[in-house]
């Protein structure tokens, strides 16, 4: 799904063309949104010639180990990793954002917010200004990151859930779903309804 929704992004972008996809072994020779499933992970070295980009899709919150070991992969085998930002989103040219980040469907960064590297800003997230997101990091739907709050890298941010401004959210960490987050939040650490 996450996939789909990466490839609309970059079809709305009109700056990339799609040779086709890496998926489970399973896929391969399948066609998803128009595209062919061209191999599994395993055979990424055999492509390598034919494509300049990769853009890891990997998007499910208990696959980010594997999610950042894959992107690691497609960087030492050469490839370039772009930024996507969906035609409908509204980044700021005053923001900075890294390479392999996708901002996604109505999602907002403001002036003077920071991206990492790799990182997932998911449709009508709104990153607010002078946030700071480290890499790997994935923003969900409808999440609010207000002014000067900051997020540590390979952290999952759940839909819906707010960081109140200046907070400080650790690396590795887990936000669920509709969380608000109202102080600060150390590394290694799950904050989710009981």
């Amino acid at each position: 799904g996450h996939a789909m929704a990466c490839i609309e992004a970059i079809e709305s972008q009109e700056v990339y063309s799609i040779t086709g996809l890496i998926g489970l072994a399973a896929e391969v020779g399948k066609v998803v949104c128009g595209y062919p499933v061209l191999g599994s992970d395993e055979d990424l070295e055999q492509i390598v010639d034919t494509a300049n980009y990769a853009l890891v899709t990997v998007g499910t919150v208990d696959e980010r180990e594997r999610r950042i070991k894959l992107i690691e992969r497609v960087i030492k085998l050469g490839f370039l990793t772009p930024i996507v930002i969906a035609k409908s989103a509204q980044a700021s040219p005053h923001a900075v954002i890294g390479a392999g980040t996708v901002v996604m469907h109505g999602a907002v960064i403001n002036a003077g917010a920071q991206v990492g590297q790799h990182c997932v800003i998911n449709s009508q997230a709104l990153i607010e200004h002078e946030a700071t997101i480290a890499e790997y990091t994935h923003v969900s739907t409808g999440v609010c990151v207000n002014g000067k709050a900051t997020v540590g890298a390979n952290s999952f941010i759940g839909s819906g859930s707010v960081i109140r401004n200046n907070i400080s959210v650790g690396g590795n960490c887990f936000i669920g779903m509709t969380q608000s987050v109202i102080r600060d939040i150390p590394d290694n650490t799950r904050v989710v309804d009981s």
